[in-house]
């Protein structure tokens, strides 16, 4: 066997092991741990919460990775905006009634309220600081 084969067999080996074990790792993390400055959004209380000031919500699901993934940028937002914005999470599969009053039909999506009305929509996971930018200003 010529040994360039045997490299490329060994790099596509280690290429697939990297991803079975990324995989499993993202498949083992729960994603539902939330900050204590992060508001729990219900077809309930979804009207109050985003009536007045700038409110950040984040629709999401638990079986979603990608929401997985967003999910510790969204805890950063909510620890460090207290006071000036409010972050509040939602889970689709619970509070259907409001993901679909605002048309959510992909997730992660983040909308920005401000005053009750939306102001700025983001879908798939984003940077911090593209959130952070429509609320700095």
């Amino acid at each position: 066997m010529p040994i360039w084969l045997i490299i490329l067999l060994s790099v596509v080996g280690l290429f697939i092991l990297l991803l079975v074990y990324n995989y499993s790792k993202l498949k083992r993390a729960t994603g539902t741990a939330t900050s204590p400055n992060a508001i729990h959004l219900t077809d309930n209380n979804f009207q109050q919460v985003i009536k007045q000031g700038s409110v950040l919500v984040d629709f999401w699901a638990d079986w979603c990775m990608p929401c997985k993934l967003l999910g510790p940028t969204i805890n950063q937002i909510a620890d460090e905006y207290v006071g000036k914005v409010k972050v509040g999470k939602l889970n689709v599969e619970d509070e259907k009634r409001t993901a679909a009053k605002y048309g959510v039909r992909s997730i992660p999506t983040v909308i920005l309220f401000k005053n009750g009305k939306e102001s700025k929509r983001f879908v798939g996971v984003k940077p911090k600081h593209v959130y952070t930018n429509h609320f700095d200003k």
